[in-house]
């Protein structure tokens, strides 16, 4: 493996300088850096002009240029990196890292979720497949890939920001709506959901009513205004999730797996009314980093003690619940400051940002700053996931569909291993192997899309960066921002065909 990658980063050393060279070219000569200057009335016009030469080294010719910009490149090997300066004379280094921070933040959550969606929509219509579910799906997949992203941008900000922020001025929900949602969700589950007629009109039926009441209640007790999930909502999520991360991660039979999510989900609901009263208060960044890592950690350690002969499998049940119920009590405290937030001096009962990434200085605690970051990231974060989203639940479902007809998933039915083995261990593995490799792809190209999402959103990132290299026909912060895009396509095509020997044995790295 280890000369695989290496030569792999051998041949990529070579595009990534063929590819920034032809970048630099195209960048240098696409405009006059001096035209601002040239046709300013300034009395010291030529020395700006002379200084300005100096600062961008424009006395050099470009494809000569482009040696002294991969010269500062190759400072930061010995820690020294010298990205070059704007026309402003400002230093791109600091720029980028403040611009890059800001986007990779934007983009990886999207990202994250864009590809959890995808998963696991694309599986279940594969697994429904020709049912109502998968024609809907279908659709609104195919709707979604075709929605330029300008657009989808100020439709959010239209009706996601300002009809919402007015909607919560008076948050009054009409009578009609509820019974509206109530059927409409009732159809969608009883699409979902396969069996016979009764069993639809059974599975209608619950999700209807469910529904309905959920509206109801949070009409009646102003849930609008002062948002909460309660200890009744944690406990029925945390029951909830034990028994479905259990059902897909090792099977309901396990029942040691089931007991040690049970315990873990009755250590989280034990833990609640400390946690929202108690030692989250002065709550700082890192603090909030350890206590995940130590849930993850107590919540491995339960389940390596129930496991028994079964001690990984169990153990990694037990791990996930305990951070699923763990991100819901978090997200319930985060909550519990909203109508802080949202009546503060600063939001003016307005919180859904449409410009920016953060309300200028604000001062505040831990969690309303995290709200803050919610409300500002919600908008162009949904963005990105519709499009992101519509192309992973079509791959997803291609590839678990080719791969459902393979010979060997017929050899593990007739082995007699149940529908959950043969889709979670044999068919879900295999059809990961197509998702890497658009995964790769997207990294790179979520960042360089992101550039009109965040110029849509005033979003200050990679995309102003690069815009304004553009505008000012300056190569250095145009060229941070492909180095950035580049390096990452770089690395994680690397990762994918590592990923390839993980997924399928059949694979060899050599």
């Amino acid at each position: 493996m280890a000369t695989f990658v290496v030569r792999r980063l051998i041949a990529s050393i070579f595009i990534f300088l063929a590819a920034t060279y032809l970048m630099y070219q195209l960048t240098a000569l696409s405009g006059d850096p001096l035209e601002d200057l040239r046709t300013s009335t300034a009395p010291n016009k030529a020395q700006l002009i002379e200084a300005r030469t100096a600062l961008l080294h424009l006395d050099v010719p470009p494809y000569l240029r482009y040696f002294i910009w991969i010269a500062g490149i190759g400072k930061c090997f010995i820690g020294q990196c010298d990205l070059g300066v704007t026309v402003q004379n400002q230093p791109v280094t600091v720029l980028l890292a403040q611009a890059a921070g800001s986007t990779l933040q934007l983009v990886t959550i999207s990202n994250i979720v864009a590809i959890i969606l995808g998963l696991i929509i694309g599986i279940t219509t594969a697994l429904r497949q020709y049912s109502g579910y998968d024609y809907g799906v279908t659709f609104m997949a195919f709707l979604f890939f075709s929605l330029p992203i300008f657009w989808v941008a100020v439709l959010l900000k239209q009706f996601g920001a300002i009809g919402f922020n007015d909607f919560l001025q008076n948050p009054q929900i009409a009578g009609w709506i509820a019974p509206v949602l109530a059927v409409i969700s009732g159809l969608v589950w009883m699409s979902i959901v396969p069996g016979k007629l009764r069993r639809k009109v059974i599975t209608f039926a619950i999700a209807a009513l469910a529904t309905g009441a959920v509206i109801v209640y949070m009409d009646a007790s102003d849930w609008f205004s002062t948002p909460h999930i309660g200890i009744v909502g944690v406990v029925i999520t945390a029951i909830g999730v034990a028994f479905a991360v259990t059902a897909v991660s090792t099977g309901l039979k396990r029942r040691r797996a089931l007991y040690a999510s049970l315990t873990v989900a009755a250590v989280g609901i034990a833990l609640y009314f400390p946690f929202m009263y108690g030692f989250s208060y002065g709550m700082q960044l890192w603090g909030f980093v350890l206590l995940a890592v130590l849930t993850i950690g107590v919540s491995f350690g339960i389940g390596w003690l129930w496991g028994g002969p079964d001690k990984l499998p169990v153990a990694r049940t037990a791990a996930i619940t305990g951070f699923i119920v763990a991100a819901v009590i978090a997200l319930d405290r985060f909550m519990y400051v909203w109508n802080q937030y949202a009546t503060s001096g600063q939001i003016k009962g307005r919180p859904i940002a449409t410009i920016g990434s953060a309300t200028p200085n604000l001062d505040a605690s831990f969690w309303v700053h995290g709200v803050d970051l919610f409300t500002h990231l919600i908008l162009p974060t949904i963005a990105l996931i519709l499009i992101s989203f519509a192309s992973y639940t079509r791959y997803s479902r291609a590839s678990l569909l080719e791969v459902m007809n393979q010979d060997y998933i017929r050899t593990a039915r007739a082995k007699g291993l149940t529908e959950r083995t043969v889709v979670v261990r044999h068919a879900f593995r295999n059809a990961l192997i197509p998702i890497a490799t658009i995964v790769a792809f997207d990294i790179g190209g979520l960042i360089g899309g992101a550039v009109i999402t965040e110029r849509v959103f005033g979003w200050v990132g990679m995309g102003q960066l690069f815009q304004k290299g553009l505008d000012h026909v300056d190569p250095n912060p145009v060229m941070a921002f492909f180095l950035v895009t580049g390096s990452l396509a770089i690395i994680f095509n690397l990762i994918a065909d590592l990923v390839y020997a993980g997924l399928d044995p059949r694979i060899r790295v050599s």
